[in-house]
């Protein structure tokens, strides 16, 4: 297999989302208080925005850990960094000591895992004492207008699939990540909305990343006929740029975002 073959996942995902989770990433480290020197676990890494983040405002090292081998490969491709490392592993039973991290987040993944109390358990394990956890969601429901615009087009124009809307994720509504890390009766519990802007230099642009088969929305574009993706392209184009020429437009992307102290 190629290196091509092997990234296509991983660039598709940075395509469609990537772009984005680095803003996002940025709020989030800033969010966890990350100081000069910590020892930092990224769980669910990814593409690695949180390490690129930490890298260039800190100097702070980082553990990036993904369950899948293709994204670890990337992302240590794109941030091959003496201060960071990405390994294969599962969020729900990490391959760390107890105490290991001085601060341990998990950036728009935890809401994807089979059991996220499992993933804060662990999460809470491998975090000193004094030191704190953290995550961020997008806001499906409301905030996240990139997605938000799309699945209310889909059920617009087929309301059986209305219960594929994204809307419906774990975690994403205000207070669901407080709560997480409350039941682990974690104490100064803090949540916070980050809110980036998302840009698009045209409607393609914004409509060609769903096409790659990337979260959910790209899932659901993959299964529909040509006929009706066409569909709801053109309705797509005409909710978010009208019937005239294509030109730039800009969305707000909002994540709910929870910390904790770890006593």
């Amino acid at each position: 297999m190629s290196t091509d073959d092997l990234f296509s996942g991983p660039a598709a995902y940075e395509r469609f989302m990537g772009r984005w989770s680095r803003e996002l990433a940025r709020l989030l480290v800033r969010f966890a208080d990350i100081r000069d020197g910590d020892m930092l676990l990224d769980v669910g890494a990814g593409t690695g925005s949180v390490a690129a983040v930490v890298t260039s405002t800190s100097t702070a090292r980082s553990v990036g850990l993904d369950p899948a081998a293709a994204y670890a490969a990337f992302a240590q491709s794109r941030h091959d960094h003496t201060r960071t490392q990405f390994i294969v592993g599962d969020g729900q039973r990490m391959p760390f000591r107890n105490r290991a991290f001085d601060r341990t987040l998990s950036l728009l993944s935890i809401n994807f895992v089979p059991d996220p109390q499992k993933t804060a358990t662990e999460m809470m394990r491998v975090t000193r004492h004094g030191g704190i956890v953290a995550a961020a969601v997008w806001d499906y429901g409301d905030g996240m207008e990139m997605l938000r615009r799309f699945w209310d087009t889909v059920v617009g124009l087929h309301p059986k699939d209305a219960e594929k809307d994204e809307r419906h994720m774990r975690l994403c509504r205000s207070g669901e990540l407080a709560a997480l890390w409350r039941n682990h009766h974690l104490q100064d519990v803090t949540e916070d909305a980050l809110t980036i802007t998302t840009e698009f230099a045209s409607f393609d642009d914004y409509w060609n990343p769903f096409l790659e088969k990337q979260g959910p929305a790209g899932q659901y574009v993959a299964t529909l006929p040509e006929l009706d993706r066409d569909a709801l392209r053109r309705a797509l184009r005409h909710r978010l740029i009208g019937d005239g020429p294509d030109h730039a437009f800009a969305l707000t992307a909002r994540a709910w975002a929870a910390r904790a102290v770890i006593a």
